[in-house]
């Protein structure tokens, strides 16, 4: 086979706090041993995509051409990602596509002509050459659009389960709930019978979970919300919280609610209660500063969760248990819904990145680069 030409999308920011993100010609070599050549043809806009692609770069005030984008970076953002100055970074963390070409090795050849869920990154391309151990191949009902978002939410959502239940918690508290992963959440804890909270920002939010059958749903925008969400956390009894909201006071009213509960008619301690609780941060919709006022006690934990480490330290065995779930429930638990598809010049426009770069609940874009 000779080598495959297409376009790829690059994000680049420059000393003088430029962020230039343009579509450009690739050429691709064939495949060779374990390798495989996929033609992309569904690529989810994913909010880690966006932090890669933007980050914080004023796109309001951007130029805009056909296939360039020329954007500027504040100094202090510049400042923060100066490691990543002068390098050309590919977008797009995860799709789907079919496997036109394959190396000689086994494992390559067995994909052959097959559709395929892929990760590892640069997605945002008309093809991707990958390792077949980066392919999932998908059942023959399913369409690259249905697959193409099988990885990062499904397994995230399986992830804050299975960390859940290693941490010894019974119950969780999501932020974003309305979300595509909060929606899947939502069905995977009603599967399982794990109580869950979920809190959205608007009414609208709430309305969809409640048709979906959610127990408790909390408008964190309402005057009661405070009251309400101690009710939920006493109802539940969730000790741990998955928040993707990242910045504001949101996790620091979490853990005060946990410890309001906690110590409910228990003597006096001038450290709270003995109960843990943790909250995990894995999302930033919200740039501001995290702001934790300290009314809960000694006994909590606020951290960082990533997917890929936590996939790295569950083990083959568990990470395997996990694909398994999702490959066999693609169209059903982890279902997946879009506002939009647009292409790959499409996705440079002025208009589709106000759009999707607002990063607003609910609102998932696609990428279909053919």
């Amino acid at each position: 086979m000779s080598d495959t030409q297409g376009l790829k999308l690059l994000s680049t920011l420059h000393e003088d706090g430029r962020l230039i993100v343009e579509l450009v010609e690739e050429t691709l070599p064939a495949p060779r041993g374990g390798e495989v050549l996929v033609r992309v043809e569904a690529a989810p806009i994913n909010p880690s995509d966006l932090g890669l692609l933007f980050a914080s770069a004023d796109v309001a005030n951007a130029d805009y051409d056909e296939r360039r984008i020329v954007a500027r970076m504040p100094d202090p953002a510049r400042r923060a990602l100066a490691a990543r100055v002068g390098q050309r970074m590919a977008i797009g963390n995860e799709g789907a596509g079919t496997v036109i070409a394959a190396g000689e090795a086994p494992e390559a050849q067995a994909l052959l002509g097959s559709r395929v869920a892929l990760i590892g990154g640069g997605m945002f391309a008309e093809y991707r050459l990958v390792d077949a151990s980066a392919c999932m191949a998908l059942p023959g009902d399913v369409t690259a659009e249905q697959g193409a978002s099988a990885f990062v939410n499904p397994l995230t959502a399986l992830g804050f389960i299975e960390t859940m239940k290693r941490e010894g918690h019974k119950a969780i508290v999501h932020t974003a709930a309305a979300s595509n992963l909060g929606q899947m959440l939502v069905r995977i804890c009603q599967q399982d019978g794990i109580p869950l909270v979920n809190i959205v920002r608007n009414d609208a939010q709430v309305a969809i979970l409640k048709d979906m059958g959610a127990d408790h749903v909390l408008d964190s925008g309402k005057d009661d919300f405070p009251v309400q969400l101690e009710a939920a956390v006493a109802a539940t009894g969730a000790t741990i919280a998955f928040d993707a909201i990242g910045g504001g006071a949101l996790v620091s009213e979490i853990l005060h609610a946990m410890e309001r509960v906690a110590s409910k008619d228990a003597p006096y301690s001038r450290y709270g209660s003995n109960s843990r609780k943790q909250a995990y941060v894995y999302g930033a919709l919200d740039l501001s500063p995290t702001i934790l006022t300290r009314s809960f006690g000694f006994a909590w934990n606020v951290g960082g969760w990533l997917l890929f480490p936590f996939l790295q330290s569950a083990g083959a065995e568990t990470a395997e248990r996990m694909r398994q779930r999702v490959r066999d429930n693609l169209t059903t638990t982890f279902a997946s819904h879009y506002k939009a598809r647009i292409s790959l010049a499409e996705a440079l426009s002025r208009e589709a990145v106000l759009t999707y770069n607002a990063r607003r609940t609910g609102e998932k874009y696609l990428i279909v680069p053919n």
